[in-house]
């Protein structure tokens, strides 16, 4: 009679448990004391790769929002004016260099469809198609010469979220999570609020947390949908009780429990255990924080949720601001789906017009509404709000009315805790179309970001594969001239 499946040894058990004597007990204990034992990644040689929830110095900002702009953004057409595309429109484009792009062969100078107007005090001159946005440019600080090492979509939406061109890598999200634990046991870290629309390129690998223990992934909310969080609540099937639910997961804990023990340093268990008992926690916490009918009609109307155009980023903004009120650490709330056509993100190959311009009336009554809901309920001097893309868009015609990628010139924009308000930083030449002044890259604003949060983005390291690993990689340093 065959043994038992409990009692049945692997070939790796039974080579252990009579081989590996004393000696091997031993190496074993000094492996993983320095974070060397295979499976074991949450060990470190170094007391700095394995942070206990504080920072390294005083801190400007508690949170992070991270506005993802999936498709690639035009810098030209929203935020980086330049009167010679106006002056020279529809004449041959010559930036004195042959220019390979993406898709097309490079066509005459196009201006924006819009106007462009001074805004605040600062006097910043923005498009007229981002107005809210722009009546907060005394709060934002412009990176115009940001640079992407790809103008591939997938590479570089990786990058600016996880540092990285290569899947496999932890977003910042994740880094920071790892680096200063929750605010809060009753909601995640790290909160993804996708488009309704389906996910950007990489889908989930956007917030995964790669080689650091699980439990630092985001977690995905959908507030446009039925069912917010899913699998948060046992089916409506009519055979599953709410006794029988509970009995159910108490078992599944205790064997869960007992199957971690024989595996110690494989954080995917303890990250799913520890997911159950946070989904234990969000039956309690989610209705209310995901509730905006308790916000005020007023409220409701500054983030456009009575508009069609703009309700579903404005429904996911409010919300954004509620998870912050609560504690959540880090927010991803993202604009665009990578799923074809009709265009659903800012990949605006055939129309700048058509698709920047419902798009960016979609985002700019909501953010505008969040910077100034978080700056009178005294939140943003404490979270940092980062607008990003992957890359920006060609000073060029594309077609006739379209633009392609464009990897060497586009803008970011920050602000809130601790950032410097109505400056900006950088500059392309006068095409928006290289960064000619303070080229940067997304490691530098990773490590201005964690430098606001109290973490030195040079110590924030975790030991993989015999690697010191950090969200800058080798690179990155502070951008002191916007932080306050």
């Amino acid at each position: 009679m065959p043994l038992p499946s409990s009692n049945v040894l692997s070939r790796r058990e039974f080579l252990w448990r009579h081989g590996g004597g004393l000696g091997g007990i031993a190496l074993a204990w000094m492996l993983q004391r320095d974070g060397m034992l295979r499976g074991d990644e949450s060990a470190s040689p170094r007391p700095s790769a394995s942070p206990s929830s504080r920072p390294h110095f005083a801190p400007k900002a508690k949170r992070v929002v991270q506005f993802y702009m999936s498709g690639a953004a035009s810098q030209c057409d929203l935020f980086d004016y330049k009167p010679e595309l106006i002056k020279r429109n529809g004449q041959s484009w010559d930036p004195g260099e042959k220019v390979e792009l993406f898709q097309s062969s490079p066509g005459s100078c196009m201006q924006a469809p819009w106007g462009w107007k001074p805004r605040g005090e600062c006097g910043k001159t923005l498009s007229d198609i981002v107005p809210h946005i722009g009546e907060c440019a005394d709060d934002i600080a412009f990176v115009h010469s940001m640079v992407a090492k790809s103008n591939v979509h997938g590479p570089a939406t990786l990058m600016q979220a996880t540092g990285f061109v290569m899947p496999g890598f932890p977003s910042m999200g994740a880094w920071i999570s790892y680096g200063l634990g929750r605010e809060t046991d009753d909601l995640p870290a790290f909160v993804v609020l996708p488009d309704s629309r389906g996910f950007a390129p990489c889908g989930p690998q956007n917030w995964q947390a790669g080689f650091l223990p699980a439990a630092h992934q985001g977690t995905t909310i959908r507030p446009h949908a039925a069912n917010p969080i899913a699998d948060l609540y046992a089916p409506k099937d009519g055979y599953i009780t709410a006794a029988s639910d509970r009995d159910g997961l108490g078992v599944l804990a205790t064997l869960n429990r007992r199957h971690a023990e024989t595996r110690p340093g494989d954080t995917r268990l303890d990250a799913r255990i520890a997911s159950y008992e946070m989904a234990a926690r969000l039956q309690v916490s989610a209705p209310e924080v995901l509730d905006i009918t308790r916000e005020t009609e007023a409220t409701q109307r500054d983030y456009g949720l009575q508009d069609d155009v703009t309700k579903e980023f404005g429904r996911n903004c409010l919300v954004a601001r509620r998870l912050l009120e609560r504690g959540v650490r880090f927010l991803q709330v993202w604009s665009g789906a990578d799923n074809g056509f009709p265009r659903r993100n800012w990949d605006s190959h055939e129309d700048i017009a058509r698709d920047h311009g419902i798009l960016a009336t979609s985002i700019d009554r909501p953010i505008g509404a969040f910077i100034r809901d978080l700056k009178q309920r005294g939140l943003l001097d404490e979270t940092i709000i980062l607008w990003t893309t992957e890359f920006g868009r060609m000073p060029c015609s594309q077609g006739s009315k379209g633009r392609d990628h464009n990897p060497f010139g586009f803008t970011n924009w920050l602000c809130g805790g601790g950032i410097k308000g109505g400056v900006t930083y950088g500059a392309t030449d006068e095409w928006s179309y290289k960064a000619v002044e303070k080229p940067t890259y997304c490691y530098d604003i990773h490590a201005t970001i964690l430098h606001l949060l109290g973490l030195d983005h040079e110590r924030l390291t975790f030991r993989h594969n015999g690697i010191d690993r950090r969200l800058t990689d080798v690179h990155g340093h502070v951008i002191r001239e916007i932080v306050a």
